[in-house]
């Protein structure tokens, strides 16, 4: 699929700039799949105004690949329906992204299965490119994109990443199908490779997402003001692919609102809101874990949503990836700290319809 063959509506979606959350996996006690949780997280990402979903990303867990697991395929197809299920009752048009990761065989294969499941974009993570060039990890992009539209993904070392250069990304920003890129490497240097190497191609058809959990509302607020051979050129970045936007939701879409609401008006910044980034910031270092090196990050994303009622428990693939010691303190401490940046209330009256 090319990107210029989107559904109308979608396009608008992904190339506006919406919010995406990135998919948690819903386990049971046994660490098996959890249909009705699954599709109730759907649900609730789509009635708290999200302009989509990524499924088979680093929050639902790579290991669901594993063959032994096998919940790749199952996942990604209950995660599509469900959201097509929502957009025909609700005449809302989402987006679809699914992540993809591996060797280039292997990339491909996930990619040509998003696409026959419906899904709109990919995710393309190079974690297992690490002892690639940089023209063969340019290559490995273009093959991915001649099966579907490519979302690029800066992932940050301490997950996983590999640091990619300024000569990536404006290698990178060149392949014709490249729908977004989302910047996560937690780093405000690498933020700004990105969003260079795409104002010196001279493309205004590559949407740039923010996936910095550490600096959401800024990045969303900053406008960068590039040099180029043609020029000066102003550039935003217009949309959000998150792990943290996997709680508290409903909030997150009103924050997002807000902040394009002033990032278009071009007036100054208020001072409320750049304090409510530091808040977010603050939130995020609870959920992530960066205390212990984001080591009980997947689990405390869980911890909320288990405590709203929407899984059965912080249950990961892996029986030793949990909580660390005094994660769940700490968590505490901001919900009390920051009662309007959680959406308790929202998921309390509507729990009940996601799950049946």
């Amino acid at each position: 699929m090319n990107k210029k063959n989107l559904p109308k509506a979608v396009a608008e979606l992904l190339f506006g700039g919406t919010v995406i959350p990135a998919m948690p996996l819903a386990l049971n006690s046994e660490r098996k799949l959890s249909e009705k949780h699954q599709r109730a997280l759907v649900k609730y990402y789509l009635a708290a105004g999200t302009g989509g979903v990524a499924a088979g990303v680093h929050t639902t867990q790579f290991q669901i690949r594993d063959p032994k697991i096998g919940l790749f395929k199952p996942v990604l197809k209950l995660v599509a329906e469900t959201m097509d299920e929502v957009a025909a009752a609700t005449g809302k048009p989402n987006v679809k992204v699914c992540g993809v990761c591996g060797k280039t065989e292997q990339a491909v294969a996930e990619a040509q299965f998003a696409e026959e499941a419906g899904y709109h974009a990919c995710l393309l993570s190079l974690a297992a490119m690490k002892e690639a060039t940089i023209p063969e990890m340019i290559e490995h992009c273009r093959k991915v994109a001649e099966v579907m539209p490519l979302i690029g993904f800066y992932l940050q070392p301490a997950v996983g990443g590999r640091p990619l250069p300024y000569e990536f990304w404006r290698g990178f920003a060149e392949i014709e199908n490249v729908a977004a890129i989302k910047m996560a490497p937690f780093n405000r240097y690498m933020t700004f490779d990105v969003v260079r190497a795409v104002a010196e191609t001279g493309r205004d058809d590559i949407t740039l997402y923010t996936g910095n959990d550490d600096n959401i509302v800024l990045d969303l607020i900053t406008p960068y003001r590039i040099a180029t051979a043609k020029g000066l050129k102003t550039m935003r970045i217009r949309g959000g692919l998150l792990g943290h936007w996997s709680v508290w939701v409903k909030k997150a879409v009103e924050l997002f609102n807000e902040c394009r609401t002033i990032a278009d008006s071009g007036q100054p910044i208020p001072v409320a809101l750049m304090q409510k980034a530091m808040e977010v910031t603050d939130c995020n270092a609870a959920f992530f874990d960066t205390a212990n090196a984001f080591k009980g990050c997947i689990a405390g994303l869980h911890h909320i949503l288990h405590q709203q009622g929407l899984l059965p428990g912080i249950w990961c693939l892996d029986p030793n990836e949990t909580m660390s010691p005094g994660q769940a303190e700490e968590i505490a401490r901001v919900h009390a700290a920051y009662p309007h940046l959680n959406d308790d209330a929202f998921v309390a009256a509507h729990k009940e319809e996601w799950l049946s």
